[in-house]
């Protein structure tokens, strides 16, 4: 095989191996948009479940204070929903980031 043959070979390679690379970062992406749509549908069913269970309990209420105190309860209970969901939303988008990143490093053989 001549040196030019040998040259040709190794950028074809190369060429291969970066499809190879774009495809596989590709088919993660669309997983990954996945998972993140999945979790994004978890927290707004939570989120339903819980504004519905309030709205039963304030649907018998027998006094104002009652209410209030019912509406307070599901307010400070949301707030703290919302946090630990945006924490998850952002944890996973964090990973899907470092593993992108850890894709293209190359590797030792």
């Amino acid at each position: 095989m001549s040196k030019g043959e040998k040259m040709s070979e190794k950028a074809t390679d190369a060429v291969k191996k970066a499809g190879k690379s774009l495809k596989d970062a590709t088919t993660k992406a669309a997983e990954n948009a996945a998972s993140l749509n999945n979790k994004v549908i978890d927290h707004a069913e939570a989120n339903t479940r819980a504004a519905f269970a309030a709205m039963r309990s304030a649907a018998s209420v027998k006094s104002v204070t009652d209410l209030a105190k019912i509406q307070t309860d599901y307010v400070k209970e949301q707030g703290a929903r919302s946090m630990t969901q945006a924490k998850e939303v952002g944890d996973m988008i964090a990973q899907f980031g470092r593993d992108a990143m850890a894709a293209w490093r190359p590797k030792s053989d």
